[in-house]
């Protein structure tokens, strides 16, 4: 990290580094989630439900739905990961 980012970092308050962290875990939440949607319309299922009717080794491994299956899990795991970092930040004692 550059001198100046660190030092731009360091002159923020509690409140905008707590803000900028909920502002990223949201557009990453959103991101994840856009991902599942389009994921679940493509193949008419869930992730869950994907995983355990073995989609991939039905299609022969190839390579869409591998890759499908690698953005799709890593959405899920995305979702799980950002919700409960909200929830985590959300605790933030505010001042007002």
């Amino acid at each position: 990290m550059s001198v100046a980012i660190r030092e731009h970092v360091n002159s923020l308050s509690d409140d905008e580094l707590h803000e900028m962290l909920r502002r990223d875990y949201l557009r990453r939440l959103i991101r994840y989630k856009t991902t599942d949607e389009l994921m679940r319309k493509k193949y008419g299922m869930t992730y869950e439900e994907f995983n355990s009717r073995k989609v991939v080794a039905e299609r022969n491994y190839s390579w869409e739905v591998e890759s499908d299956s690698q953005d799709w899990e890593m959405a899920i795991d995305g979702i799980r990961t950002m919700e409960r970092k909200l929830k985590e930040i959300n605790g933030y004692p505010h001042p007002y």
